[in-house]
């Protein structure tokens, strides 16, 4: 191989592994970011949890209703019986069943929240069969923590209306029943009760996924660097040196 193709191949080889090396660092350091963020998150859901729990009148005098995202709070108010929704495919504790949604008119006030009330299994012999729920009549006060609306997931076009459902939006679902909605829920917590169990996952920000991408991409620039420094600098110094012993 000529000394010219030799130094190009060199040239080239080098400016790839740089570019390598600088991308999969810069990867790196923007996962260690992203966990840094998710860091602060957590810190910001544990410190909510650490508050008083709030009232129907302290939420309803909130301005910004992410403020109190993750608080405890103890909501006075009736059951809209009639507009309790079971959102299908929803699993706990590795079963599927139904998430049980029902909205509940807060005392003294014409608002409404939706309350993620707990889970049901399902009847797999017939589907359409609802489960046996409890639910009081008159004022009840209802223990949980500030929640984002139900999570979505993929649904058909059709999925997201009647009782069972896959998704509830929250708006859409305003607008259905007539009813202005908070644009929050509250996860009902406590003892299973009401035909419902109340085993939430705690909010997980997923801080370890970032961290384990970061790892992956700085092991992936040490990587590059070591191959380009074994095959393009000790290796051809040592060639040289057996071929002039030689």
């Amino acid at each position: 191989m000529s000394s010219r193709l030799q130094t190009r191949r060199f040239v080239v080889l080098t400016l790839a592994a740089v570019l390598m090396v600088a991308l999969t660092f810069s990867l790196g350091q923007w996962q260690l970011r992203r966990a840094a963020q998710k860091e602060a998150l957590q810190a910001a859901i544990d410190a909510q949890n650490r508050l008083p729990a709030m009232d129907g009148r302290a939420l309803l005098a909130t301005k910004n209703i992410a403020d109190v995202m993750h608080r405890r709070a103890v909501l006075q108010g009736t059951w809209q019986a009639a507009h309790t929704v079971y959102l299908d495919n929803r699993p706990m504790d590795g079963k599927s069943g139904f998430w049980v949604v029902t909205p509940l008119a807060l005392a003294d006030s014409g608002q409404w929240i939706l309350v993620q009330r707990g889970w049901v299994p399902r009847d797999f012999g017939d589907r359409t069969r609802l489960p046996a729920v409890v639910t009081p009549e008159g004022l009840v006060n209802v223990p949980g923590r500030m929640a984002p609306p139900p999570s979505k997931l993929y649904a058909f076009e059709g999925a997201d209306q009647g009782r069972i459902r896959q998704n509830l939006d929250v708006a859409a679902f305003s607008a259905e029943i007539g009813v202005p909605l908070l644009p929050a829920s509250l996860l009902q917590t406590g003892a299973a009760s009401e035909g419902l169990l109340r085993d939430w996952s705690a909010p997980n920000t997923g801080v370890d996924k970032h961290y384990g991408y970061a790892f992956q991409w700085f092991g992936l620039c040490a990587l590059v660097a070591g191959l380009y420094v074994w095959f393009q600098l000790i290796l051809p110094r040592r060639g040289k040196r057996h071929s002039q012993h030689s």
